[in-house]
């Protein structure tokens, strides 16, 4: 009987221990369950008010210029095509290819023996028609001749007159000289070429200064003004820029491309830049102070734009309106002001209202790898105008 005795004791124990430890673990159940909302949804309204951790970055306030890009052709500040008014035999070939001349430099002499002699008469009938009405005067103070003889004998003196202005004219015509100064282009006519008017005998371009012409959406003509600053590089002239402002924008635009031309002079003392050329136009202009923000903030619903927005611990839903785009952020014109902490990181696991724990990004990732402080835009552009 001993034996059977001794086993019920162990056994009595291992029992209380297991209904005490049950007891522990229902009585702290029970506490647990009675603190939270009725109903049995403490673990719910706990999850619900556990505060969201979140990545934000401030609006920031910079200076922004809005640059358009076009492609522009290159013009001679002065341009013309060197040629014969009559036809004539080239005597003489005064410039050599690529020579620069100065203003009434004589490039091209004509045959001039039939202008000389018509010249030469016409001086002797003018001559001789004066003889004749000085004579005429002296006869008219004796009223020895009729006042009508004298009117025509007045009035052949002037048509005398004319024909020599005309034969001297004529006579000038075989001298061809440079209108104004510049370099002259390649020689197309020799000595003993017969010229006919409109025929090129060569080019002549002033270059210390270039034309350089390029079109503008329409959209832009309330920022376009004479004095922009404009930079333009050449394919031929790479790491090279070359400086210049707009002189004049045209009074017209174009109906078909919707654009407007627009005139900048680049000084070009060097003359590296020649007629012709085709050029990369970067014109800035709109500057303005703006607000910045990281682009993954945005939120996009439909065609609207939102962000969120931390305030006292809370998230904020705003509806933005945005403007130019720059790798990594975006340009805000409505709806933040300066300083303003926005959600980059954490946009899905928030709402309109909850509370969230904020962790501010990095200094130097806010806003992308774009440019500090100063940031251009790049605008589209329609046809023939490089975004």
């Amino acid at each position: 009987m001993s034996q059977p005795r001794s086993l019920v004791t162990p056994i009595s124990l291992t029992l209380a221990v297991i209904c005490a430890a049950w007891a522990i673990y229902a009585t702290q159940h029970e506490s647990v369950g009675s603190s939270g909302a009725p109903g049995g949804q403490g673990d719910g309204a706990a999850r619900s008010n556990a505060a969201a951790v979140v990545t934000v970055a401030p609006a920031r306030s910079e200076t922004v210029s809005q640059k358009l890009e076009a492609l522009g052709n290159a013009r001679a500040n002065e341009s013309v095509d060197i040629s014969s008014k009559i036809s004539n035999v080239v005597t003489a070939v005064r410039f050599g290819d690529g020579e620069r001349v100065k203003r009434g430099q004589v490039l091209v002499q004509l045959d001039d023996a039939q202008a000389r002699a018509d010249v030469a008469a016409a001086e002797a009938a003018v001559a001789e028609s004066e003889r004749l009405y000085n004579r005429s005067r002296e006869l008219m103070a004796t009223e020895a001749l009729s006042r009508a003889q004298f009117d025509q004998l007045d009035a052949t003196l002037k048509a005398n007159r004319a024909r020599l202005a005309s034969a001297q004219a004529r006579l000038d015509d075989t001298v061809i000289r440079a209108p104004f100064a510049g370099r002259v282009g390649l020689r197309r006519v020799s000595v003993g070429t017969l010229i006919s008017p409109g025929d090129v005998i060569t080019t002549l371009d002033d270059t210390s200064v270039i034309k350089l012409d390029f079109s503008v959406p329409e959209n832009f003509l309330s920022t376009l003004r004479e004095g922009l600053a404009v930079r333009a590089t050449a394919p031929a002239f790479s790491g090279r820029t070359f400086t210049g402002k707009v002189a004049s924008i045209d009074s017209r635009v174009d109906m078909n491309t919707r654009a407007v031309i627009v005139r900048a002079l680049l000084a070009n003392e060097d003359g590296a830049l020649k007629p012709g050329m085709f050029l990369n136009v970067a014109l800035a202009n709109d500057e303005r102070e703006s607000l910045f923000i990281p682009e993954q903030a945005l939120t996009p619903e439909a065609e609207r734009q939102f962000v969120f927005v931390v305030a006292d611990g809370k998230a904020q839903r705003r509806e933005v309106r945005i403007g130019a785009r720059r790798p990594g952020s975006v340009e805000v014109l409505a709806g933040l002001t300066a300083g303003e902490q926005v959600i980059v990181e954490g946009t899905q696991k928030v709402r309109d209202g909850v509370p969230v724990r904020a962790t501010e990004i990095a200094a130097d990732a806010e806003l992308g790898a774009g440019p500090p402080p100063s940031h251009e835009a790049n605008t589209a552009m329609p046809a023939g105008v490089r975004q």
